[in-house]
C-alpha cells in the first residue's frame, strides 16, 4: 500500500481475474478498468427477464504496453482520494503513466491521459504502445456512425429490444477521441501529455455539450483537477474515519468509493436517476451480475449509509422508485392484489424482470424494504414536499393497498396471513407466514397511517386493524422468532433474515429474545451465503453489548474482499455478483450504525455506541438530521458533537442531545459540545425555533 494509506490500493501486479479490476462510475457512466465495454445509467436491452445493461462499446479500455523485449517495472493504484485509477510503466529511460476516472461532475464524460515523462539526458524518441479491443459495435445497440464534432468520432444508436413490448428503446450517442496505436515523445520533449475523452448521453446536444466542456478544461488544464475537486468534496461531506487495524480502515475507504461512485453528484438535480444494482453501473451485462437490475439491495442494504451522510442522493434513489410506481400497479394487478407491488428485480419500468419466475411471485418483502426506505428518509428529513407534490404518498398508499389485499383472515388464529411467500433467506419458498415478511408488512402500514395523518389525510380503518392484527411468528416456549410457520429448530438458512427484525426493523422485542434469534440462526446461516449477512450479526452482538462476538462476524465479510483493489465478491467462493456493493452497503451499517449505535426513529436519532477491542476512535464528518450536518466523533471515553451546517431554505431544525441520564446539551452552530460515551439520543429541541 502507498506510503500505508488506507485510501490507495497499489499493486505491481493485476488479478488473474478480470471481474476483479477495480471500476471508475459516475451516476450515468461506468466501466472495468482495461475493459472494451461501458454501460450508461437506465439503458436496457432484452424484453422482461432477458432485459441486461446494453454493452456500449468503450474506446478508454486501452492499456500502455512498453516497446521493449524485456519488462518493466509497472504499478497498478486505485486513489480512492482522488477517484482515479492510474498504470504506472517505470523504464530506466523514462516514466509512463496512464490515469483513468469518470468525472464526477460532468457526468456523461469519461477521461484517460497518458504521460510520457524522460528520464535522464537522452534525446531519443520514445515510443508506447497502446493495445485496444475497441470495435464502435454492439450487440445491444444499432449502432449507425455520425459525423465528427470537434476532432471526436461519432457513433449513435438505440437499443435493440424494448423491456416491454410497445416500450420505449433508449438511444446512445457516443463521442471519443481517436486513439492512435502508439504515442512518442520526441527526441527534444522532456515530458507530454495525451488526453482521450469519452462523451455518452441520451442524446446528441448532451454528448455534444459534454465532449466540448472537456475540451475546454483540457485547454485550461483542469480537467483532472475539476473532476478530483468534485470527488474530494463528496468525499469530504460523506467521510468515515476509524482508528484500528490498517485492513478495516482499508475495507471502510473501499466501500466508501465504490458506493458513492453510484450515487448522483450534488450538482445535477435534472438528471433522473436509474437506481444502484448490487454489482453497480461497471457491470450487468447479459449474464452477469444480476444483469444490473435493482433488488431491495439498494433499499435495505445500501440505502442507509447514502441517507446517514447525504441525503440528497436518498432522495433521488426513492425518486426511482417513485418513477417505477405504475410498472409495481402491473405487477399488483397481474398477481390479482391491489395497489402496488414492487418487483424483486427492477429495471427502467417497475415491471418484474427477473428471469426465474419464483421470485418475482414469492419473494414480495421487497415492497415492504422499499417503503421502508421511504420511512427512514422521512424521520431523518421530515421533507413532506417528496410526499405532497412529487409522488411520494401514491407510493405510500400503493404499498398499503397491496398489504391488505395480500393478507388473509385465519379464524382459527384470529390474526391476519401472508401466505405462499419466500422469504429473505431463499433456500425456502412457498411459506407461510415469513416474520421478516410479516414484520416488514406490519411496518408499512404503521408507517402510511403516520404518513396519513401528517399530511392530514383520512387513515383507512383497515390500515391500523391489519397491523395490528398481522401475525408474526413467535415461539413462546424457547422465545425466539422461527423463520416461518413450522420452521425447525437447526434448519439450515441461505443468509440474514430473522436476525433482520432487530436491525433494521426494530421490530419489538427483549434483550433476551434478540440473543436467542441471534443464537438460534447464527450456526444455522450457510458460511458460503452472501457477503452482507455476517454484518447483520454484528449489528446484533453490537447492540447486545457484545463487541468481540461482534468483531468475530465482522471478520467473516474479509474473505469476500479480494486483493489489492477491495473488489467485493458475493459468496466467499468468488462466485456470485462482483463488485458486490450489497455486501459494501451491510459492511459500512455496521460501522455507521452498530458501532455508533444510530437508530432512526419517529421522533429521534437514538445512538448507544459500542467498539470492538481493536478500536479506539470513529468520526463520521457528516452526519445528516433535520437540515443540520453534525460532526460526530466517539472514543471510548468521550463523545463529541458539532453541528457544522445548517440549512437554511428550508430552515433546519434546532437541535439537542439528551443522555439517558437526563441531561440536555443543546447543539449550536459551530460550537463543539462533549459528554461521557452513554446511550442516548439526538432530537428536535422544544426550547427553540429555527
Amino acid at each position: 500500500m502507498a506510503d500505508g494509506d488506507p485510501g490507495v490500493f497499489s499493486a505491481t501486479a493485476l488479478p488473474g481475474d478480470p471481474r476483479l479490476l477495480p471500476t471508475v462510475t459516475s451516476a450515468f457512466l461506468g466501466t472495468r478498468v482495461f475493459r472494451d465495454i461501458l454501460h450508461a445509467a437506465g439503458v436496457f436491452s432484452g424484453a422482461a427477464g432477458d432485459t441486461h445493461r446494453a454493452d456500449v462499446p468503450s474506446p478508454l479500455g486501452l492499456r500502455m504496453a512498453a516497446p521493449t523485449a524485456h519488462s518493466p517495472p509497472q504499478s497498478f493504484t486505485l486513489n480512492t482520494w482522488t477517484g482515479t485509477f492510474s498504470h504506472t510503466i517505470q523504464s530506466p529511460g523514462y516514466t509512463a503513466t496512464q490515469q483513468l476516472y469518470a468525472h464526477h461532475s460532468l457526468v456523461h464524460l469519461m477521461a484517460s491521459s497518458i504521460t510520457i515523462r524522460r528520464l535522464g539526458g537522452s534525446t531519443h524518441p520514445i515510443t508506447v504502445q497502446l493495445q485496444s479491443l475497441f470495435v464502435p459495435q454492439s450487440q445491444d445497440l444499432d449502432l449507425r456512425p455520425g459525423p465528427d464534432f470537434q476532432g471526436a468520432h461519432y457513433i449513435h444508436g438505440q437499443t435493440l429490444v424494448p423491456e416491454v413490448e410497445g416500450g420505449p428503446r433508449p438511444t446512445v450517442h457516443l463521442l471519443w477521441t481517436p486513439i492512435p496505436q502508439s504515442l512518442t515523445l520526441g527526441g527534444e520533449e522532456r515530458e507530454r501529455r495525451w488526453v482521450f475523452l469519452t462523451a455518452v448521453a441520451g442524446s446528441e446536444e448532451e454528448a455534444k455539450r459534454s465532449y466540448s466542456a472537456g475540451l475546454s478544461l483540457l485547454a485550461e488544464g483542469s480537467l483532472h483537477r475539476s473532476h478530483v475537486r468534485a470527488w474530494a468534496a463528496l468525499r469530504r461531506g460523506c467521510s468515515a474515519e476509524l482508528d484500528g487495524p490498517l485492513a478495516l480502515r482499508q475495507a471502510l475507504h473501499g466501500c466508501l468509493y465504490y458506493l458513492l461512485s453510484a450515487v448522483p453528484p450534488r450538482d445535477s438535480p435534472g438528471v433522473p436517476f436509474h437506481g444502484i444494482s448490487p454489482g453497480g453501473l461497471s457491470n450487468g451485462t447479459r449474464g452477469e451480475d444480476y444483469w444490473g437490475h435493482v433488488f431491495w439491495d439498494q433499499d435495505t442494504w445500501m440505502f442507509p449509509n447514502i441517507l446517514l451522510l447525504y441525503p440528497e442522493a436518498a432522495r433521488a434513489i426513492l425518486q426511482y422508485r417513485i418513477r417505477t410506481l405504475e410498472g409495481a400497479r402491473r405487477n399488483a394487478r397481474e398477481q390479482g392484489y391491489e395497489g402496488a407491488k414492487f418487483p424483486w428485480e427492477s429495471a427502467a419500468t417497475g415491471r418484474e424482470v427477473c428471469p426465474e419466475e419464483i421470485y418475482g411471485a414469492q419473494e414480495i418483502h421487497v415492497t415492504g424494504d422499499v417503503l421502508m426506505a421511504f420511512e427512514q428518509y422521512y424521520c431523518t428529513t421530515q421533507d413532506q414536499k417528496l410526499f405532497q407534490e412529487d409522488g411520494g404518498w401514491e407510493l405510500v398508499e400503493a404499498v398499503a393497498q397491496y398489504w391488505c389485499s395480500r393478507m388473509v383472515w385465519s379464524e382459527e388464529e384470529q390474526l391476519y396471513h401472508i401466505r405462499g411467500v419466500m422469504p429473505p433467506d431463499e433456500y425456502h419458498s412457498q411459506v407461510d407466514n415469513s416474520a421478516y415478511t410479516n414484520a416488514v408488512a406490519r411496518r408499512s402500514l404503521n408507517f402510511a397511517t403516520d404518513m396519513a395523518r401528517d399530511l392530514l389525510l383520512p387513515v383507512p380503518e383497515e390500515w391500523e386493524d391489519r397491523a395490528r392484527k398481522i401475525k408474526v411468528p413467535f415461539d413462546e416456549e424457547r422465545k425466539y422468532h422461527p423463520e416461518y410457520d413450522g420452521y425447525s429448530p437447526g434448519e439450515p438458512v441461505k443468509q440474514a433474515d430473522v436476525v433482520l427484525l432487530g436491525f433494521p426493523l426494530m421490530h419489538p422485542m427483549s434483550a433476551e429474545v434478540r440473543r436467542n434469534d441471534l443464537e438460534m440462526y447464527e450456526p444455522v446461516t450457510d458460511p458460503a451465503g452472501p457477503a452482507m449477512t455476517w454484518s447483520m450479526f454484528a449489528v446484533g452482538w453490537l447492540e447486545l453489548k457484545e463487541p468481540q462476538r461482534a468483531w468475530s462476524q465482522l471478520e467473516k465479510c474479509f474473505s469476500n474482499i479480494t486483493e489489492p483493489f477491495k473488489v467485493w465478491v458475493e459468496n466467499s467462493d468468488g462466485s456470485g455478483a462482483v463488485n458486490f456493493l450489497t455486501g459494501m452497503g451491510g459492511f459500512l451499517q455496521v460501522i455507521l450504525f452498530g458501532f455508533t449505535g444510530f437508530r432512526i426513529t419517529r421522533s429521534s436519532l437514538l445512538f448507544d455506541p459500542a467498539f470492538p477491542d481493536d478500536i479506539t476512535k470513529l468520526k463520521i464528518s457528516s452526519v445528516s438530521y433535520l437540515g443540520n450536518k453534525l460532526e460526530v466523533t466517539i472514543t471510548r471515553e468521550e463523545m463529541r458533537m458539532e453541528v457544522t451546517e445548517s440549512s437554511r431554505d428550508p430552515p433546519a431544525s434546532p437541535l439537542e442531545a439528551v443522555l439517558e441520564s437526563g441531561q440536555h446539551f443543546p447543539l449550536w452552530e459551530g460550537q463543539s459540545i462533549s459528554f461521557p460515551t452513554a446511550p442516548g439520543w439526538i432530537q428536535r429541541s422544544p426550547s427553540r425555533t429555527p
